[in-house]
């Protein structure tokens, strides 16, 4: 029998992520993704005041800790017709692109560079040449020879005391790894440094939001009234705090994540030939300058992209009938009517219909089903989510920020075009999309200020809140893309309550399985896409494509072998 590989669990947003690996010698021949926890949060809304759905979807996930609470929101303004104000607009904008900086620096750094960054090497570095290393590549004002051998020795401390957490038990001195010693010392430093940062810019939630994670949000707005001279409103004082985050921001994104990503990515260039997949890529656009009825002033645009044509857009209609379905033929769910028909998420359900064996198994039944992720497509076709799919979309849309990025980027690197669509160009895009949309910041605050010295303080429609106002049946689509990909809230209200609620997610439409026509999601066919490991007990190549997608890593990952026996486990902290 042809080995598999197993890596159980990498965890992420939705539950634990198992992948399973079929072998062909060292090449990867075909992989499988399982999601192998249920989220259920639909089953738990229905009969609900939609206005309180927000509440209960937002604890869909805890790491991107506001999207589903705002998708939820705009699916029940786009079911009543529900305009709100341009400053709850802005707020909003604030808030997505506070969630997305934090979200990927955080990723970068204490989840995905650890795959490319050998932790122990950095101890044997020369805090003089690393010095050297970080200035030439950055302005940043932390990269003192006394900095460096400060941090190297906080590192020992770890390392020497055994408590070194999610270090703990890595693939260190892998022949994967090829950063020199003062490059990973760089990179460790700023691990430690992002730690810190991350704690400071997650307050502008609290400061719009009331807290974090998981931010108050309300129908019809945001529920931050401003007044300059209350101490229990959005005042002067917040407004100066939200500018100093937004350039706390900015700075970090500009003099660390950038040029860390740049510097990293020219040791592992052949990882720029890796990883794509489907070759499909799908926005539902987001950061609305003109509000969500002006889908045109977005920031990031809609669309699809297919077979990497670059030249063609093709639009997206959430409430087309023909466009976004769901199948069920390898999920661990049943539709009425078959496993093999396909359901938009207005008439989508969740009704579990598990078959598969007791854990453990060996490994999954992949000629039946194998997840608890449905396989969610676009007229047919597997596409790809996330921070690729949108710099591409925004490529091919002719924005000049992002072109002057990738371009640039690609020179540096001195890569082609069809880089992008690997492994190494999910990372990059995730790094110039932070850019882009932290310099966006500096505009939606600018906006925000100018509406309030014009005197427009209003921040919340009550036009529609009273439920006798509304229709007897009423049908909505919420969405914004995510950090990790497009979003969708699907909503059926019925006598002002909730009759039917689905939320396709960005980890449904790349973790998800085969479909009938056995196609393969995105972390399935990225992984068949040239990948040798080199090491079968320490499939570093698995975790570095699995990762550029951004799942939620956490608990531990557990490799196995054919018969079910462990060969390795790391606890993550």
């Amino acid at each position: 029998m042809t080995e598999r590989v197993v890596v159980d669990p990498i965890t992420r947003i939705e539950g634990h992520l198992r992948i399973e690996a079929q072998m062909d010698g060292t090449r990867i021949a075909q992989a499988f993704s399982s999601g192998t926890s249920v989220r259920g949060i639909e089953i738990i809304l229905k009969g609900r005041d939609p206005r309180d759905a927000w509440a209960f979807a937002q604890r869909i996930c805890g790491v991107c800790t506001l999207v589903h609470g705002m998708a939820s929101i705009r699916a029940v303004e786009d079911a009543l017709g529900y305009a709100i104000p341009p400053n709850a607009q802005l707020i909003r904008n604030l808030m997505i692109g506070a969630q997305y900086i934090h979200d990927h620096v955080m990723h970068f750094y204490h989840l995905h560079a650890l795959d490319w960054v050998d932790v122990v090497s950095a101890l044997d570095a020369d805090p003089v040449a690393t010095s050297a290393l970080a200035q030439s590549i950055s302005r940043h004002p932390l990269s003192s020879p006394g900095y460096f051998s400060d941090m190297q020795a906080k590192l020992k401390g770890f390392v020497e005391s055994g408590q070194i957490g999610i270090f703990r038990n890595g693939y260190w001195g892998h022949p994967g790894y090829r950063l020199p010693p003062e490059a990973n010392l760089m990179a460790v430093t700023h691990y430690f440094e992002a730690l810190e940062w991350q704690r400071e810019v997650a307050k502008l939630h609290t400061i719009f939001g009331g807290k974090n994670p998981h931010p108050n949000f309300i129908v019809g707005g945001v529920p931050s009234p401003i007044d300059l001279n209350s101490d229990s409103a959005i005042n002067a004082e917040k407004l100066n705090r939200v500018a100093d985050l937004i350039d706390k921001m900015q700075r970090f994104v500009e003099d660390v994540y950038l040029p860390d990503t740049l510097a990293i990515a020219g040791f592992y260039k052949d990882w720029a030939t890796r990883g794509e997949g489907l070759g499909n890529f799908l926005t539902y656009g987001d950061f609305p300058a003109g509000g969500l009825t002006d889908p045109s002033a977005n920031l990031v645009p809609a669309g699809v992209i297919l077979n990497r044509d670059l030249t063609t857009i093709h639009p997206v209609d959430l409430n087309a009938d023909d466009q976004i379905e769901e199948f069920v033929a390898h999920s661990w769910y049943a539709y009425e009517g078959g496993k093999d028909a396909g359901r938009h998420p207005y008439a989508g359900e969740t009704a579990l219909a598990y078959t598969g064996p007791e854990p453990p198994f060996t490994q999954l039944d992949t000629d039946g089903g194998y997840s608890w992720i449905k396989a969610p497509r676009w007229r047919g076709h597997a596409v790809e989510v996330g921070p690729l799919a949108r710099v591409l979309m925004m490529y091919a849309s002719g924005q000049e920020q992002t072109k002057a990025l990738v371009d640039g980027t690609l020179r540096t690197l001195d890569l082609p075009v069809d880089a992008l669509y690997s492994t190494l160009g999910r990372v990059a895009a995730r790094t110039l999309e932070t850019k882009i949309i932290a310099d966006a910041m500096g505009g939606w605050f600018d906006a925000l200020m100018a509406n309030i010295r014009a005197g427009d303080t209003a921040t919340f429609n009550t036009t529609k809140w009273d439920p006798s106002t509304w229709p007897r049946e009423a049908r909505g689509v919420g969405f914004m893309e995510a950090p990790r990909g497009g979003l969708g809230h699907w909503i059926v209200i019925r006598d002002g309550k909730i009759d039917n609620y689905q939320a396709v997610v960005p980890s449904t439409w790349n973790a998800g399985p085969r479909d009938p026509a056995g196609q393969p999601g995105a972390y399935e066919a990225a992984l068949a896409d040239n990948h040798v490991l080199q090491d079968p007990d320490q499939p570093l190549e698995i975790l570095r494509t699995i990762h550029s997608f951004d799942p939620c890593l956490a608990c531990a990952v557990h490799v196995m072998d054919p018969d079910g026996g462990e060969r390795l486990t790391l606890t993550v902290t």
